[in-house]
């Protein structure tokens, strides 16, 4: 029998209560100290602590022996790198070779042009700023550290807290952003729109609340941009055409890229803006953390399924048709 494992964080607690309803056991790997909210809401069989997460390889063996799958999340390839992930010998859930290109921000946008959608424009220097840029480091990290720079004297007094991390430049698009959850079956070639959410940011948000005369009381905050939580989104019918074409062709693109390309879920992380233009300035090829609101589905699962479908359970599903059908071999990667 098969169980299903991953880091304890991100969206483990939505994998495990997906893993428990379609009937797999469950191990979470957790950092000491983190146990606690898998005890609690009972989503783990086995919890395994480590001092830290780089000491996941060390692990390996056992998790073998166990059959476990191990099913990727944001914070598993931000705490190991991708090219740790490459290297596993456990069972894995989705395409390794893809991790490369979500990890690096400019083969992530040679993805998204090669798919045909629109990106925001990068500036290669930061002399070459010539309005308003979103400064953001590689990897995924929640958002932290991320600032807004109006030209290049504005950007090298904001970088010199981060002088030695790796940083693109890319302009500031005004409008509303959307994060698309989708899900793409590597055994029936169908994609799914799972949900939407938007992303709750500190400080930015908060600053939001406090009128542009009142906000010279606080003359040294700077705008940040850490996820603190994901708030569920309904989006317009009239936009899903667009968003469903984008997604396959974003699938479409990966198996030219690194075949046989991106399959389980994904997210494209977009801003629509007055003009109803979609500018897409992230992919994420695994599960996100905006999928959490949706644990008992969202009204797109709703009009699909006849039973809650949460993103974690599509994951389940996913790997007990693989099973039945002996086709394991095309869900791992």
């Amino acid at each position: 029998m098969y169980k299903i494992a991953t880091i304890g964080s991100h969206s483990a607690l939505q994998i495990f209560k997906g893993a428990h309803d379609e009937g797999f056991k469950t191990i979470a790997i957790c950092k000491k100290g983190s146990e606690k909210p898998y005890k609690m809401f009972n989503s783990a069989d086995e919890i395994i602590s480590l001092k830290s997460y780089k000491d996941f390889p060390k692990i390996q063996d056992k998790l073998i022996k166990e059959n476990a799958i191990v099913i990727p999340h944001g914070s598993f390839v931000t705490y190991m790198g991708y090219e740790e992930v490459e290297k596993l010998k456990v069972d894995y859930y989705g395409n390794k070779k893809i991790l490369k290109w979500e990890s690096d921000r400019y083969l992530e946008r040679q993805w998204l042009r090669n798919a045909g959608l629109k990106v925001p424009t990068l500036f290669k220097q930061p002399k070459d700023i010539d309005k308003p840029v979103i400064v953001k480091f590689m990897g995924a990290e929640g958002g932290k550290g991320y600032f807004l720079a109006k030209d290049e004297k504005d950007f090298n007094k904001k970088i010199k807290p981060y002088k030695l991390r790796k940083y693109i430049l890319q302009e500031y698009i005004i409008g509303v952003p959307l994060f698309i959850h989708y899900f793409y079956s590597s055994l029936t070639n169908e994609i799914e729109i799972m949900g939407c959410d938007i992303r709750y940011e500190s400080n930015v948000d908060s600053l939001g609340r406090i009128s542009a005369r009142d906000q010279l009381v606080f003359p040294k905050i700077d705008p940040s941009y850490v996820i603190v939580g994901n708030i569920p989104v309904v989006v317009r019918e009239s936009f899903l055409p667009r968003l469903i074409d984008m997604g396959e062709k974003v699938v479409k693109a990966s198996q030219k890229l690194a075949p046989p390309g991106l399959f389980g879920p994904f997210c494209l992380e977009t801003v629509l803006t007055p003009e109803e233009e979609i500018f897409v300035f992230e992919i994420s090829a695994r599960i996100v953390a905006g999928t959490n609101p949706y644990v008992e589905g969202s009204p797109y699962t709703a009009l699909k399924y006849n039973k809650p479908m949460s993103t974690g359970r599509r994951i389940a599903i996913e790997l007990k048709n693989a099973i039945k059908g002996k086709k394991l071999g095309k869900v791992l990667g």
